[in-house]
């Protein structure tokens, strides 16, 4: 009976290095087990003495003695495969045991090495894979760096640019006040220099001692009139006014700010849209009033209530439904019309979030959205919720995000323009987009939310 089970397990007494059965085995310290001509022979062809399977080494040479139990294993496997021998005359089936059991040690260590090629094959590919995305990494951070180069150094010469016509404003400003001045000192002191002068020609007639000249001198003279001068009790030269100069300079640079943010949302919006996927909606998340389209693009609000299961998945009293495909890797991005409406939800939910009763949109529960009330109310549900300001109403609404990077952004797509974008967010489950039309109001917001297909300009 034992011999039997040392039969079923003929690679126990198989030497790693001579693929053979043992002969005078030993055993390392490490606890592994050879013939003790391969293990001495091993070690004589190597500068260290390591166990040739698990490579632990020895600093010094482990004094090998044979194994006794192991070599009467052996002999016992050796005396029942000699008992095994066929008809008369014919040769032991087992005699060849050791050339046996080498030859299925051999397929058994091709099979391992098969194995062990496919597995460094796999990881050689899987360097490649990571390799090509630090590539791909490395084009877009210089595609971006250009970008920003490019965009910087136009700022900064529209600054320098600004910066000098302001000066040159002020310093012609200035110029016309000391010009204006220079005028008036020129009159005065030449209005000086003729009442000077009749000052003198009046001193020296006082000091005259012919009086018949001096009558006839003040005559010519009419020195009871002054001369002609202008009456400068009036006039002034004021500081020159610089009061909207600067700012008048710095609402043009933000002007320019303006045009070169809208180029960036512009390429930014063309980049995100290359991550477009196909989006349907899933009628087994949606609410029991909700109309969905046959093609499951189009979603709105009626006034009857269907007769629907009431599955774990389905929202029970929000106007809400869920996409059908769900994401927990990558970047992925979609658009949805909703010109028409006066409210409605959108963005990205996680797969645990409640769909039972009253429904809290916040980052905190699950929910990535903004959403639009009375008209023209936008709001980001960020908790507590962020009024938005937009310059004009979205016909439709672009939702981009990215799981590693915990991105998730709306966009005006028509302006081009960023919205919103909640950021440093942590995901750890699949998430799903999120529609909500909201009630129709009777009839005011019957408009439906189309998920729309992604043309990039």
């Amino acid at each position: 009976m034992a011999a039997a089970n040392y039969l079923q397990s003929e690679d126990r007494f198989l030497c790693s290095i001579c693929l053979d059965v043992f002969t005078d085995p030993v055993s390392t310290p490490c606890g592994h087990n050879f013939c003790k001509n391969c293990i001495t022979e091993h070690w004589n062809t190597s500068n260290r003495c390591l166990c040739p399977i698990c490579k632990e080494g020895f600093t010094t040479r482990p004094d090998l003695r044979v194994n006794t139990f192991i070599s009467e294993m052996v002999a016992q496997f050796r005396q029942s495969a000699q008992q095994k021998v066929s008809k008369p005359g014919e040769v032991p089936s087992d005699v060849c045991t050791g050339t046996k059991l080498k030859r299925e040690y051999e397929g058994k260590k091709g099979k391992t090495e098969a194995e062990i090629q496919q597995m460094i094959q796999k990881r050689r590919l899987k360097i490649q894979e990571i390799k090509h995305s630090v590539d791909l990494s490395e084009e877009d951070a210089d595609r971006e760096i250009a970008e920003g180069v490019q965009v910087f150094t136009s700022l900064k010469e529209s600054v320098e640019r600004g910066l000098n016509e302001l000066i040159n404003t002020i310093k012609e400003k200035q110029k016309t006040t000391e010009k204006q001045a220079e005028a008036f000192i020129k009159e005065l002191e030449q209005e000086i220099s003729e009442l000077m002068k009749r000052s003198t020609e009046v001193e020296q007639l006082s000091r005259s001692e012919d009086h018949l000249h001096l009558l006839q001198s003040v005559q010519s003279l009419n020195i009871q009139q002054p001369p002609p001068t202008k009456d400068w009790t009036e006039v002034s030269v004021s500081p020159s006014s610089y009061e909207g100069t600067v700012v008048k300079a710095v609402a043009q640079l933000e002007e320019k700010l303006s045009e070169e943010m809208k180029k960036l949302l512009e390429s930014e919006l063309k980049r995100v849209q290359q991550y477009a996927v196909d989006v349907t909606l899933d009628p087994d998340t949606a609410q029991s009033f909700l109309i969905l389209s046959d093609d499951g693009k189009q979603v709105n609000h009626g006034d009857v209530r269907k007769n629907l299961p009431d599955n774990p998945e389905r929202f029970s009293k929000s106007a809400s439904v869920l996409g059908k495909q769900s994401f927990s890797s990558g970047r992925f991005y979609f658009e949805v019309q909703v010109k028409g409406k006066t409210k409605w939800d959108l963005g990205v939910v996680r797969e645990s979030i409640n769909r039972k009763g009253i429904i809290n949109l916040s980052p905190e529960d699950g929910y990535w959205t903004i959403w639009l009330r009375n008209r023209n109310e936008y709001k980001a549900l960020a908790g507590p919720p962020v009024l938005l300001s937009l310059k004009s109403p979205p016909q439709k609404v672009g939702v981009f995000v990215d799981y590693e990077e915990g991105l998730v952004s709306f966009y005006d797509v028509d302006a081009a323009a960023l919205i919103y974008s909640f950021t440093c967010c942590s995901f750890t489950e699949k998430l799903f987009p999120f529609f909500s039309p909201c009630n129709n109001e009777g009839g005011k917001n019957s408009a439906p939310l189309i998920i729309s297909p992604v043309r990039v300009n």
